[in-house]
């Protein structure tokens, strides 16, 4: 964990703030971060980071555009140094990926003081303004960590969840879960379609009126859900069918398909635990990976997986994402198999 003096720090960045711009990931830990905090302030302007772990210049058009006081990132693992370099106000970084060296910005990440601690962002922005407790659980179970608010959860919410130790059962099995995976596919799609629901979100208090839907808003957004989560259900009846008794499942698919390697991988693994689970988009040249394992901890496999190939990777202990050369993918999958011999 942070420590009480950091978590004053980012409040008061957030309360002396007048016009703040939040970059933030594209998942729902990014989102409810980012909820999070939006709820708190009721102001400043959010700006979803989606397809890259890299927030990098580009974004730059963002910062003039909304000539922010303070500008925070929140759950991206990687920021690059002329971006930092060409912003002119404080920056507040808050991530639980593996750390970086972050000059140039107020850094914060639990894993500077603990590198074996897996706290989500929405837990750290939770723990800054002890408020919106719901969308916090909604951000950490979808960053699959049951959060030690739960009990108290349970009580403020009841109906929502049954206490368990595995966030799959919630996510996959409990009315929470539908909610949660309602805040992953909300990002999919047309940015104009995603900024609106993320508008529409930061502005419900109250979980059960998601759930139930009882405005005219709740069900827009769950039209949204429904409509995605059908090719959703498609491609993840394609890749169980594909599943047999190799220890190893590898599953692909075009680009012409949304993004779903993320949430595909993390049910995948929840239905098949024993297996190690890879998810991957084909794009142009290039196949875009989502890697799961129960029991095998992946990033120097993975990193020595690339030694050889056109790529990069990386990522948690048992959850990693990277990039692969289509022409590479089969050497690349061979040398985790071998490694782990599976």
């Amino acid at each position: 964990m942070i420590t009480d003096k950091q978590l004053a720090e980012i409040k008061g960045f957030l309360e002396k703030s007048e016009n703040p711009l939040l970059f933030f990931d594209d998942d729902p830990d990014g989102l409810c971060s980012y909820l999070i905090f939006k709820k708190f302030l009721d102001r400043g302007k959010g700006v979803v980071i989606k397809s890259s772990p890299l927030l990098d210049v580009p974004f730059l058009r963002k910062v003039q555009e909304y000539s922010p006081d303070v500008v925070f990132i929140l759950d991206k693992p990687m920021v690059s140094e002329d971006f930092i370099s060409q912003i002119h106000v404080p920056i507040v970084w808050i991530d639980h990926h593996s750390p970086v060296e972050a000059k140039g910005t107020r850094y914060y990440n639990p894993r500077i003081n603990n590198p074996g601690a897996y706290l989500p962002t929405s837990y750290l922005c939770y723990q800054v303004v002890k408020q919106h407790m719901w969308v916090a659980m909604c951000g950490c179970v979808g960053d699959w960590l049951i959060p030690d608010f739960l009990e108290e959860f349970m009580e403020k919410y009841p109906g929502l969840v049954e206490m368990t130790d595995n966030p799959g059962d919630i996510m996959y099995k409990q009315p929470l879960g539908k909610l949660i995976r309602l805040f992953a596919f909300i990002m999919k799609g047309q940015t104009s379609d995603v900024n609106k629901g993320i508008s529409i979100l930061s502005k419900i208090d109250d979980p059960y009126e998601l759930v139930n839907q009882t405005t005219s808003r709740a069900r827009f957004v769950f039209r949204k859900f429904e409509k995605v989560n059908k090719e959703y259900q498609d491609l993840l009846g394609k890749a169980v069918k594909s599943a047999n008794d190799d220890k190893l499942l590898a599953f692909y698919y075009p680009s012409q398909k949304m993004s779903f390697t993320s949430e595909l991988s993390n049910e995948l693994s929840y239905i098949f635990p024993d297996k190690l689970i890879i998810v991957g988009r084909k794009k142009g040249d290039e196949i875009r990976l989502s890697m799961r394992s129960k029991k095998h901890k992946l990033p120097l496999v993975i990193e020595k997986a690339l030694e050889d190939v056109e790529g990069y990777g990386g990522g948690h202990d048992y959850a990693c994402g990277g990039n692969i050369k289509s022409k590479d993918i089969n050497k690349f999958v061979d040398s985790l198999r071998k490694q782990l011999s599976l």
